[in-house]
């Protein structure tokens, strides 16, 4: 009996006749070791067990490293793209359906405009020069938003543009067509701010909402490739050619949709936007 009144005594108190519990410690004396707390997680560290699924961020971040093939998101091909069809839808619908303004194409604007005012059309010649300042204005605003991108707002200054772009465009789509003056504006407005804020496609200077540039650079790295055989030269103009079919196929889509709904189709164009600004919100869990 004395004995086992020992055991349970050297069990429930210390050298110094103290009480310790047993979540406090198990005696590791014979051993040497430190006395290792018995409520301590022994799966600490441990790797996951096969059958476990990864962290929902984790899952998210793989997926933003495949669509963007690891570089920025706002440079990715698949966003570039997005915005290359929007650009394209948004040229067609002005045309169509808003009195024949280019909402990009400002040259085409100047030209038009050119020749009005020549034939003392002042009238016709100003429906042009209004959607050219107000494309002027939309380089300036994304640059000024660019400017204060650190502090200005909750999320990226890029992804703010595409934002106010989407709210733009919403507007335009109630606008009826004794306005098509504003509503040329407001498009060509949204547009300049596109094309200041989105420069870059994998890593190659682009405009994502006209051609001219685009078919120049691309022709040129084409170029390039056949001189040097360079695999390099051949990617960057099937970036930018890539970019051209883009912008084309959402042309031809937007000016047949236009024709066949009117001016409620813009939304179409501004479902893309959301679709791109989606994608960047991806960028949080690379």
């Amino acid at each position: 009996m004395g004995k086992k009144f020992s055991i349970e005594n050297d069990a429930s108190y210390d050298n110094s006749g103290k009480p310790v519990t047993k979540k406090a410690c198990i005696d590791s004396a014979d051993s040497g070791r430190q006395p290792v707390p018995m409520d301590a997680s022994p799966r600490s560290g441990r790797q996951p067990a096969q059958g476990d699924e990864p962290p929902r961020g984790s899952r998210r971040g793989s997926l933003a490293r495949r669509l963007s093939g690891g570089r920025q998101m706002s440079e990715a091909m698949i966003v570039s793209a997005f915005l290359a069809f929007s650009g394209g839808f948004q040229d067609a619908y002005t045309y169509i359906v808003r009195d024949h303004v280019f909402a990009n194409a400002q040259t085409g604007n100047i030209v038009l405009m050119s020749t009005h005012f020549l034939a003392r059309e002042w009238g016709a010649g100003i429906r042009y020069l209004f959607p050219v300042l107000s494309f002027a204005a939309g380089v300036l605003c994304a640059e000024q938003l660019e400017s204060r991108r650190k502090n200005a707002f909750r999320v990226h200054w890029r992804q703010a543009v595409v934002l106010l772009e989407i709210l733009i465009l919403a507007c335009v789509s109630f606008i009826p067509q004794q306005f098509n003056t504003l509503a040329n504006m407001l498009v060509s407005f949204s547009c300049a701010m596109q094309v200041q804020a989105f420069r870059k496609v994998a890593g190659n200077p682009y405009a994502s909402t006209m051609c001219i540039g685009n078919l120049q650079k691309g022709t040129a790295a084409l170029s390039a490739f056949l001189r040097t055989r360079q695999n390099a030269a051949l990617r960057r103009s099937l970036y930018y050619f890539g970019v051209i079919l883009i912008f084309a196929i959402g042309a031809g889509v937007g000016g047949n949709l236009s024709a066949l709904f009117g001016g409620r189709i813009i939304l179409v164009s501004a479902a893309v936007l959301a679709t791109a600004y989606l994608l960047m919100e991806l960028e949080k869990y690379k």
